[in-house]
């Protein structure tokens, strides 16, 4: 049986938090994967990265996995009808509703988080409040079938996640192991509690102008004072 899986894809997406579980759920026994978007013109990832759809919203099939990814792109689909019509629509239907790091704002905008668990990159994983979901810590947080992974590198623990969840364990361990998926980071620097205070001041720095866009945006969709 094929499984249907559809990444959403958009300008400046962090590819990372597209390519890291696609790589995983791509071998996934009868997985077939759809990179969706709203045309099949190619997008530049915001590194540069340019990636080509496979399929249009108008011809996306009925996904069992729905997997909105992040990125500064996210700020601009927060507001974006079409895209957010979209995962309306498409969410009733899948079995998996899913997100990767600061996709779980899109998520959110769409009115698909409401009194559920999520979680999302450190840096807007307040902002979830927002639009009426429960922050919650972890490199993947499952409430039913809405399953949302951290920031970035936490959209491979994901994908394993999915993938036993679609499969079994057995064959998401050996996905794994294909990968050879052991990390061991040479810095412990991957999380604002162990970051030293001046290297996790100079990511807060990096990240302030897209924060100040982002609050601003969460304020309007949701009525919020920003």
């Amino acid at each position: 049986m094929t499984i249907e899986i559809g990444f959403l894809l958009f300008p400046r997406v962090q590819q990372l938090d597209l390519t890291g579980p696609y790589e995983v759920l791509a071998m996934v026994p009868g997985a077939r994967v759809h990179l969706v978007a709203r045309t099949l013109d190619p997008v530049a990832s915001a590194t540069g990265l340019v990636l080509t759809p496979t399929v249009t919203f108008a011809e996306c099939p009925v996904l069992d996995v729905l997997c909105v990814p992040g990125g500064s792109g996210v700020n601009p689909l927060m507001e974006d009808a079409e895209t957010l019509d979209f995962l309306r629509r498409r969410a009733e239907g899948a079995r998996y509703l899913t997100s990767v790091c600061t996709g779980a704002l899109v998520l959110g905008a769409a009115g698909l988080l409401r009194g559920r668990r999520a979680t999302t990159h450190w840096a807007a994983h307040d902002l979830l409040a927002a639009f009426g979901a429960i922050p919650t810590q972890g490199r993947v947080v499952r409430d039913g079938n809405l399953i949302t992974g951290g920031g970035v590198t936490a959209g491979i623990d994901f994908g394993l996640t999915l993938a036993a969840e679609l499969t079994d364990e057995a064959t998401a361990k050996a996905i794994q192991l294909h990968q050879e998926y052991a990390p061991a980071p040479p810095f412990d620097a991957g999380r604002p509690e162990t970051a030293a205070p001046e290297i996790l001041a100079a990511a807060r720095e990096r990240l302030a102008a897209t924060r100040r866009e982002r609050e601003a945006i969460v304020a309007r969709v949701t009525g919020m004072p920003g």
